[in-house]
């Protein structure tokens, strides 16, 4: 029996006449996490704990929910759906779902299905909110625990290649995880990264010097490693240039802000930076390699501030983290193995990242036809693209209240 067809056998079983759809609330008990209080978090706790991001705000002693439990951050990052696999402390910017009715399993990717949706209930301000009503509403299909159970099954073998992705990053973190002594690097010892650079970064730039159009690309924290929307004057580029701070070809772009800690390589073209938000150590290269701290940056070795409303990377922070000091020759042969791990990676033309996203499309596109139930007909399988596409109007109109 195939999968697909197993799992319509139970559905004709279960409720052959339909799977019925309820609020939320109605399906879950819908909880708000405990703001904990910031001094008590430390980096190296037994449980992580979410706040206003899907990455962890710190560790903490304690945990208020278990593993295997979906959530919804609600400011900051509101709209991402989590689900963690660990016991873990839900802070007070995090909803999370207790259910005998509902897996929490099913109800993370049913979320999921509904993402687009859910964000567009974000209340947009200085700090973007999701409202309690907005997820106490969420209209969502209930099946038997059975059928959930089985789509769960379905859905879940189609993020298996994300786990080896995570293998790989592991492999690269134990490759790069040094001591004295251990694994033959007898010779390794630690800077700070302040040691080996100054943390540097371009002029202030003002709204006044920049437009929509023109000859040099301004990245700002939200264009950082994509397609920059602002410009500067050659002039203007070339004053501050000669100036001012300005990286070299192959120094390491920092991210301070946003998502924090995300790296480009700066290709030497002619183009200017946010100062403050998009950071570089302007590095020694006798001491360490641009390329080897490329890969050390990724183990995320600085501790982020978290004392403001919103957590970001300050010069401190950086110019404290510690980075292992190696003979230049050892650091090129690390390069060289991670190098060849990125490319399995992340080239978006080979190996395991092109079949990660025809994966991810096969998930997107059996999530939506697994979760569109029919109200009183059970053969979802059989439906055209036309019946597809008015059911999906349907639960809109529900969500949003039409009829």
């Amino acid at each position: 029996m195939s999968p697909m067809s197993k799992l319509q056998k139970l559905i004709n079983e279960l409720c052959p006449d339909g799977v019925e759809y309820k609020k939320l609330v109605e399906s879950a008990d819908i909880s708000r996490g405990v703001r904990v209080v910031k001094s008590q978090l430390t980096f190296d706790g037994a449980y992580p704990v979410f706040q206003n991001s899907l990455t962890p705000l710190g560790y903490f002693d304690e945990y208020n929910c278990k593993a295997d439990t979906a959530f919804i951050i609600s400011a900051g990052a509101a709209g991402e759906i989590g689900y963690s696999t660990t016991d873990f402390w839900a802070a007070d910017d995090c909803f999370y779902f207790t259910s005998s009715s509902v897996s929490s399993r099913y109800l993370y990717h049913v979320l999921l299905n509904q993402q687009t949706f859910i964000k567009s209930k974000v209340r947009k301000a200085s700090i973007p909110r999701l409202p309690r009503s907005a997820v106490e509403n969420l209209i969502i299909p209930v099946p038997p625990l059975p059928v959930q159970r089985e789509i769960v099954r379905l859905l879940d073998n189609f993020t298996e290649l994300t786990a080896r992705k995570k293998q790989y990053e592991y492999y690269r973190d134990k490759l790069l995880a040094f001591e004295n002594g251990r694994g033959g690097v007898s010779n390794c010892y630690w800077k700070t990264l302040g040691d080996i650079g100054k943390v540097s970064m371009c002029k202030r730039i003002m709204k006044s010097e920049t437009s929509s159009q023109g000859e040099i690309p301004f990245y700002k924290i939200g264009t950082f490693g994509k397609q920059a929307d602002s410009f500067i004057s050659r002039e203007t580029f070339e004053k501050y240039r000669a100036q001012y701070p300005y990286p070299k070809k192959g120094d390491i772009l920092i991210s301070a802000s946003g998502t924090i800690g995300r790296t480009v390589v700066f290709d030497g073209e002619p183009a200017y930076f946010q100062d403050s938000n998009i950071v570089w150590i302007a590095n020694d290269e006798t001491q360490v390699l641009n390329s080897f701290l490329y890969y050390w940056y990724q183990t995320k070795p600085w501790k982020i501030s978290t004392g403001g409303t919103i957590s970001r990377l300050y010069n401190d922070n950086i110019s404290n983290a510690k980075v292992p000091i190696l003979p230049l020759e050892m650091q090129q042969r690390i390069v060289y193995v991670l190098d060849n791990f990125e490319a399995i990676c992340n080239d978006l033309n080979i190996g395991l990242p092109a079949e990660i996203e025809a994966r991810k499309k096969q998930y997107e596109f059996y999530r939506n036809l697994l979760l569109t139930f029919a109200e009183g007909d059970a053969t979802i399988f059989r439906q055209t693209d036309r019946q597809t596409d008015r059911q999906t109007d349907r639960q809109t109109d529900r969500q949003t209240g039409h009829n």
